[in-house]
């Protein structure tokens, strides 16, 4: 599977791109699976359904299934975050995995980002940033810079650089 990445700086456009690329790359026939990391403790369950009671009585893992969809909640306990690659393995095949965040990983990865979050850009000190999506201007760039509403040329790009 070809693996690309999103990543940027809090309120730059992350999750919106990701979503728009999803949708331009499959409605160009390719398929796709997405990853998204969260620095924080995420909970997809919510109290008092079966399943969240399943996982507080100790179940490793709770598979959720119905006739539209399936998911698998992996709980750590006191074991270490895996790392993406473990993560990669666990998916299905498909033509390319959008991943987003995991920004200090070694895959390629678009920066998305803004002016007003006033933060310096990845891409400066950071090989694996390929292309920056960005809502200004940025002559002087490393990488190639598309505007981060342009998600047709940024799907383009990212086709390339994966050859599909």
């Amino acid at each position: 599977m070809r693996v690309f990445g999103v990543v940027g700086w809090k309120n730059c456009g992350k999750t919106g791109l990701v979503e728009r690329l999803v949708a331009e790359i499959t409605a160009r026939g390719h398929s796709v699976s997405t990853v998204k990391h969260a620095h924080h403790a995420v909970d997809v369950d919510q109290p008092g359904r079966d399943s969240h009671r399943h996982r507080t009585a100790g179940a490793r893992e709770v598979l959720l299934a119905s006739g539209r969809r399936w998911a698998l909640m992996h709980e750590l306990r006191d074991l270490p975050e895996p790392p993406l690659a473990e993560l990669l393995e666990k998916l299905a095949p498909v033509d390319l995995v959008l991943v987003e965040g995991y920004k200090r990983d070694a895959h390629p990865k678009i920066e998305a980002h803004r002016a007003a979050a006033g933060q310096p850009l990845i891409a400066d000190t950071d090989d694996s940033v390929r292309a920056i999506a960005s809502d200004v201007p940025l002559p002087g760039a490393r990488v190639p810079v598309f505007d981060l509403d342009d998600t047709a040329g940024l799907a383009a790009f990212l086709l390339r650089e994966t050859g599909l």
